[in-house]
């Protein structure tokens, strides 16, 4: 049925969104999403660092931003010092190199905390998207009731499987934080 096609669709989108913002947390490792949301004023405009530099991993905890104009180095350097991201770029005045500090006990447990709340959120999505899902095909007169019953069934089994993608991909999260 087109309804449960739609409420696939609306579901990957929040396990689309879930894995971005898992993405940006910092895990100790090197990524280069977690630079996705520096921006840094370089050409009088306020623009994400990742339009205007190459951001690759040499190393296991090392990033290498090289500018695609090396004129707009010191920008960068200043847009990633002002995120309040916590790196330390060193500038050899063609690259920036930045090396990802080991996280402590305690900023692991706190990450692993709002991970789950991440989590939280995105069942809480899912549980929306299906609540719409159910509402829609009650209105529905063409339907009957035996099977709007089989349709409930069909979006609740589409749900139980897309919170389980969901806990298993908070686990795996939360596994690389504690990991030392």
């Amino acid at each position: 049925m087109d309804t449960i096609n739609q409420t696939e669709i609306k579901m990957n989108k929040v396990v689309e969104h879930l894995i971005g913002e898992l993405g940006k947390i910092r895990t100790g490792r090197a990524n280069p999403s977690i630079l996705d949301g520096v921006h840094v004023l370089a050409y009088g405009n306020k623009v994400a660092i990742n339009t205007i530099a190459m951001i690759s991993v040499p190393e296991a905890r090392q990033l290498l931003v090289k500018p695609f104009d090396p004129s707009t180095i010191k920008d960068i350097e200043k847009g990633i010092l002002e995120s309040n991201l916590g790196f330390n770029p060193t500038n050899d005045g063609q690259t920036l190199r930045i090396t990802i500090p080991q996280l402590t006990e305690e900023l692991r447990k706190k990450i692993s905390k709002d991970i789950k709340g991440i989590g939280e959120n995105s069942k809480v999505s899912i549980r929306s998207v299906r609540k719409e899902a159910i509402d829609k095909i009650k209105k529905d007169n063409e339907v009957s009731t035996d099977m709007q019953k089989q349709l409930e069934k069909d979006i609740q089994k589409v749900t139980d499987s897309f919170n389980g993608k969901i806990i298993k991909i908070i686990s795996e999260k939360e596994k690389e934080i504690m990991t030392i």
